[in-house]
C-alpha cells in the first residue's frame, strides 16, 4: 500500500494497544509503508508474534500503559531499538458499557486512564523527541461526536480526546508536529465481539450505518498511514471518521 506521498520509510513509529484489533492492524500497515514499528500491550505472547510476523523492523515490549513508569518505559525502548521516534499512535483503549446509574466510580475511572490519562501522559513523554515532520495520532471513535445510552464514561473519554487533539495542536504544531485522530465507527474487533454477537444488535448498528456493514480493522488503519504520511502534512488538529458515514447519517 506504499505509494507517493505516504512512505513511512525510514520512520520509527510506536502504537499502543498493539496485541489485537484496530492496534494491531495499524502497526501491520505502518510497517508495510516502510516504518519501523515498536508494538506496546500487555499480552505479550501476541506482541511477540506480531513482531516476528513484521521482520526485523519491529520490536515489542509488554506494558501496562496505566503503570507509572509506562511514558518513559515506551519512550525509551523505541529510542533504544530506532534510535528515534517520528509516529506515536495512541491505539490502546477500553469500552465497558453500562446504564449511566449503574456505571461504577472504578468503570469511570478505569475507562478514564486508559483511554485519556495514559495517552495524555505518553504524548507528553514524546513530545520533546518528535522532530519536525512527526505526528501523533489517537484513536478516538464516533462515541466522541455523538452520545450513545449506555455508553456515558466512554463517550466522556472519547470527547476528551476530541478536545485533546485540538489543544495538542496549538501549542505542536508551531514546532512541526501534527497531531491528528481517527474516529472509528462499528468495527468488529475483540472489544465489541459480545455485542456484535447479538443478532438483534447487529441489526440496529446496521440499520443507522449507510455503507450498509459493521467497518473491520483495515478500514481503519489506512487512514492512521495517511495521517503519519507527508501526504498529510498541512493536516493540524483534526479527526478523521471512518464510520460507513454513522455520524453523517
Amino acid at each position: 500500500m506504499s505509494y507517493s506521498g505516504t512512505t513511512l520509510a525510514g520512520r520509527a513509529a510506536v502504537v499502543t494497544g498493539a496485541s489485537s484489533g484496530i492496534g494491531a492492524q495499524i502497526a501491520r500497515e505502518l510497517s508495510a509503508a516502510g516504518a519501523r514499528v515498536l508494538l506496546v500491550g500487555r499480552r505479550t505472547e501476541r506482541l511477540g508474534h506480531l513482531a516476528a510476523e513484521l521482520g526485523g523492523d519491529a520490536a515489542w515490549l509488554g506494558v501496562d500503559v496505566t503503570a507509572d513508569t509506562a511514558p518513559a518505559d515506551i519512550v525509551t525502548c523505541a529510542l533504544e531499538a530506532f534510535g528515534r521516534l517520528d509516529i506515536l499512535v495512541n491505539a490502546a483503549g477500553v469500552f465497558a458499557p453500562a446504564p449511566f446509574t449503574e456505571t461504577t466510580d472504578q468503570s469511570l475511572d478505569e475507562q478514564w486512564q486508559v483511554n485519556v490519562r495514559a495517552p495524555f501522559r505518553l504524548a507528553r513523554a514524546a513530545a520533546g523527541h518528535l522532530r519536525e515532520g512527526s505526528s501523533i495520532i489517537f484513536v478516538s471513535s464516533i462515541c466522541g461526536y455523538v452520545g450513545f445510552p449506555n455508553s456515558s464514561a466512554y463517550c466522556a473519554t472519547k470527547g476528551a480526546v476530541e478536545l485533546l487533539v485540538k489543544s495538542l495542536t496549538a501549542e505542536l504544531a508551531p514546532k512541526g508536529v501534527r497531531v491528528n485522530a481517527v474516529a472509528p465507527g462499528n468495527v468488529r474487533t475483540d472489544i465489541n465481539a459480545h455485542l456484535l454477537a447479538d443478532a438483534d444488535y447487529e441489526k440496529q448498528m446496521l440499520a443507522s450505518t449507510p455503507a450498509g456493514r459493521i467497518g473491520e480493522v483495515e478500514d481503519i488503519a489506512p487512514a492512521v498511514v495517511f495521517l503519519a504520511s507527508p501526504a498529510a502534512a498541512y493536516i493540524h488538529g483534526t479527526s478523521l471518521l471512518v464510520d460507513g458515514g454513522w455520524v453523517a447519517s
